[in-house]
């Protein structure tokens, strides 16, 4: 029974880490530059930080079957403990975000298309 659930984890994690590669290049291809990836802080794990012409994006990745699937998978309590590992973030990094901070969704399905939810939740909607 372990192995079996250490197997289903470590396709889960292959599949995980395929979806943020997906994300990463599409955050590339669009001009973003990429800097963090798997950022841990005391209140949490950032899938990715990136930065383009001084907008600063806090990047959660959420890969489902389905891009449809995907848009619904964010929860209050996960957009609380973004929120806050962005805080921790910032204050280790003062300098980013001169043109505005947001927090967006990649989304990428089961084919690892991509689409981008920009600015999907605000401060006040954690």
């Amino acid at each position: 029974m372990d192995a079996v659930r250490r197997q289903r984890g470590a396709r889960a994690e292959a599949a995980g880490r395929a979806a943020e590669d997906a994300a990463v290049q599409a955050l590339i291809d669009q001009g973003w530059q990429v800097l963090g990836r798997r950022v841990r802080t005391p209140a949490g794990e950032l899938d990715l930080i990136a930065e383009q012409a001084g907008l600063l994006a806090f990047i959660e990745v959420k890969a489902r079957p389905s891009l449809a699937e995907a848009a619904w998978a964010l929860s209050a309590r996960q957009r609380g403990r973004l929120l806050a590992a962005a805080e921790c973030w910032l204050a280790e990094h003062p300098g980013h975000g001169s043109a505005g901070i947001r927090f967006d969704v990649l989304l990428v399905a089961a084919d690892f298309s991509v689409r981008r939810i920009a600015d999907a939740f605000r401060v006040g909607d954690a």
